[in-house]
């Protein structure tokens, strides 16, 4: 990363965050004089402050997990501040323009963007904590075999476990994707933060899915700011079939079905790893129907040259923290849900069954997903 990005990312993002919040709810409040603002303007400072350096202690190379959840809580608190107080500016003008203007209109406006945030923020986290609603599809397939009719593939993605220790969500998360009757479970990537010495406790869990025709795992990108192989061979240990630019073949009543899966784009720079689809699909039946799982959405475009039926990826979070799916749109073509691609390849995103970073989930709930795959008629 360029000295010139750097500075971009830990200066000045934070300090336009910080300032459209500092100005909306305590300088023009308090006509920036008198204890409050004095006060809130110190501990806005104090925001600027702690928000990069626990940042870089928690997610750089310190890779300290107190400093990671501090910074990850106060960059959540500040976005929601940040979105509502950009909200506040805008009904404040409104207001101006009907002829309300004054201190006492910016402190109605003030007051109504702390009491939404508070709310907001409360909800977020309880989002984010528990445990997903399960959210069931149907998806028709062209050239599904009628012995695959109804077949249940559910979708996790996106855990990211973390420093925030969920050894106890995870466990229900794997009794909730028990009760799902799965025939297939497929993890699409981004499945921690961290190192298998690490993290191993809050993923082990996942042993105890059942899924009689497979359970299957690819890379997302987070795997790879760390050691991405060693999260495959451990999957592996634990009973899952890692699909590391490669396929199965499933079968039930004597019709099959090809699943396969790609790494993450950002694998290209670790040797041995990336995507690479036409190795994934080498040796299949192209005759048969292909299930592919691909991290990023933005793997659709691949996807849809190749002939491939479905794609599920993850990845976007379905935002997370509204509003930030406008910018998940500048980088993906699909935010959430099924979508239908060039050459009939359709595409189902995830919104993720966990949470990167802030501990909060604000119009973007988290889901354990359950594809039912018809045939098309």
């Amino acid at each position: 990363m360029s000295s010139a990005v750097f500075l971009v990312l830990i200066v000045l993002i934070p300090a336009v965050m910080l300032a459209v919040p500092w100005w909306a709810l305590i300088a023009a409040p308090t006509e920036r004089s008198g204890l409050l603002y004095r006060v809130g303007t110190a501990a806005f400072v104090a925001g600027y402050i702690c928000l990069p350096a626990a940042l870089i202690l928690g997610h750089g190379p310190p890779q300290i997990d107190s400093a990671a959840i501090v910074g990850d809580v106060l960059l959540g608190v500040v976005w929601v501040l940040f979105s509502w107080s950009v909200i506040g500016l805008v009904v404040r003008g409104g207001l101006r323009m009907i002829g309300a203007r004054g201190v006492r209109a910016s402190r109605v406006v003030a007051l109504a963007v702390v009491v939404v945030s508070v709310v907001l923020t409360g909800y977020g986290v309880y989002e984010a904590r528990r445990v997903p609603q399960v959210r069931t599809v149907d998806v028709a397939i062209p050239g599904l075999a009628p012995g695959l009719d109804g077949l249940r593939v559910v979708v996790l993605t996106d855990t990211h476990f973390a420093a925030l220790d969920r050894e106890g969500w995870s466990r229900r998360v794997v009794e909730e994707v028990n009760a799902q009757r799965p025939d297939i479970v497929g993890l699409a990537g981004d499945l921690v933060d961290g190192s298998v010495d690490e993290r191993r406790h809050q993923v082990a869990p996942l042993a105890g899915v059942r899924a009689p025709l497979g359970r299957f795992y690819i890379t997302g990108n987070h795997e790879y700011l760390g050691d991405a192989q060693s999260w495959l061979d451990y999957m592996t240990s634990i009973g899952w079939q890692p699909l590391h630019n490669a396929h199965r073949t499933v079968e039930r009543d004597g019709d099959r079905l090809t699943v396969a899966g790609i790494d993450d784009p950002t694998g290209d720079d670790v040797p041995g790893h990336g995507p690479d689809l036409a190795a994934a699909l080498a040796g299949t039946d192209r005759g048969l129907p292909v299930v592919l799982f691909a991290h990023q959405p933005s793997q659709v475009a691949d996807s849809s040259a190749a002939g491939v039926e479905l794609q599920i990826s993850g990845h976007t979070h379905g935002g997370q923290i509204w509003p930030f799916h406008y910018l998940i749109r500048l980088d993906q073509p699909v935010v959430s849900g099924l979508s239908s691609h060039a050459n009939g390849t359709q595409l189902y995103t995830s919104r993720g069954t966990g949470y990167w970073g802030p501990p909060m989930r604000v119009f973007a709930p988290s889901e354990i997903t359950v594809l039912v795959l018809h045939p098309q008629k």
